[in-house]
């Protein structure tokens, strides 16, 4: 005769053994970048082709699955250098739209903000093979200070074609840009080397904060978009960047994929002041605690190499 604990156990590992694939499975992370084709200063004859050409090659080298760089057009007015990183991005990378001239939409009229993601198309046209920029990243993140206006202005990319990039994890990384800049200028080595720490330890607090959102808001775990920044630091610190990614458990994927999420179809639907990630939006309309966390240095930061 069977022994019914026996049975029960053996169904328990059974059971257990099943569910292990989706419990050790890495969590989904799609990488994007804004501000092309630059963020913040440069060092001291450093180009942006030459920032653009080695990210890009980071980001082939590791194999890392399609990244959204979102341009503001304006900026290769008149400047062949800008002009030239664009072309290397969007010949290895596709593109999405950051408006014509990076515009805030809390400090302007929606139809003024539309018009700017309309003069941005033609660049974005030209560089891309396909119509696959139909992709908007509001600047600051700001997507409305009245609900009229978060409302109009989505009404309106619904009517062009266009999806959001939500951002869900985001430290801020293009502080350390400029400041990045300023330090090689000097030779700041021992500078250098604290701008390296403290981006990691940064990037490591806010990944673990969002994650800790993420079940606050939703009770689980959900797919991740991370915003950076191209810039003078990212061809230097990507690649520690990348381990840290790894070594949290991420599991790199496109932007399609990460937004196949059914959490990001919801929208707070409410006019918000400078409230961050989609994160931090449902964060305050649903008016959630922030669990403890350090804060980014920005003091520090900005004193650096001046």
């Amino acid at each position: 005769m069977k022994n019914p604990l026996q049975s029960g156990c053996r169904n328990t590992v059974v059971f257990a053994v099943l569910l292990l694939p989706a419990m050790c499975a890495a969590q989904k992370l799609a990488i994007t970048m804004d501000d092309l084709p630059l963020n913040g200063m440069l060092p001291p004859g450093v180009t942006r082709a030459a920032t653009t050409k080695n990210v890009v090659a980071i980001l082939k080298k590791r194999h890392v699955p399609p990244v959204y760089g979102f341009i503001n057009s304006r900026k290769l007015e008149g400047n062949p250098d800008a002009a030239q990183a664009l072309k290397l991005w969007a010949a290895a990378e596709p593109v999405g739209n950051h408006t014509y001239a990076h515009m805030d939409l809390e400090q302007n009229s929606a139809e003024a903000f539309e018009r700017e993601i309309e003069e941005n198309e033609p660049a974005l046209e030209l560089l891309a093979a396909t119509d696959n920029w139909h992709w908007l990243r509001y600047p600051f993140l700001h997507e409305g200070d009245t609900v009229e206006k978060r409302r109009a202005v989505r009404a309106y990319l619904k009517t062009r074609g266009y999806k959001i990039a939500q951002v869900s994890l985001d430290w801020e990384d293009y502080l350390w840009n400029t400041a990045y800049a300023r330090c090689v200028a000097k030779n700041d080595l021992k500078s250098i080397e604290w701008l390296r720490s403290s981006y990691l330890s940064t990037a490591s607090e806010f990944l673990d904060l969002g994650r800790e959102q993420a079940k606050l808001i939703y009770g689980h775990d959900i797919n991740h978009i991370l915003l950076m920044h191209l810039g003078a630091f990212s061809s230097t610190i990507l690649p520690e960047a990348l381990d840290l990614l790894k070594k949290k458990g991420f599991k790199l994927v496109s932007l399609d994929e990460a937004e196949s999420d059914p959490v990001y179809e919801g929208d707070p639907d409410v006019g918000l002041h400078d409230a961050g990630t989609f994160l931090d939006q449902w964060m305050q309309v649903k008016q959630i605690k922030y669990p403890e966390h350090a804060e980014k240095p920005y003091k520090e930061i900005e004193a650096l190499c001046q």
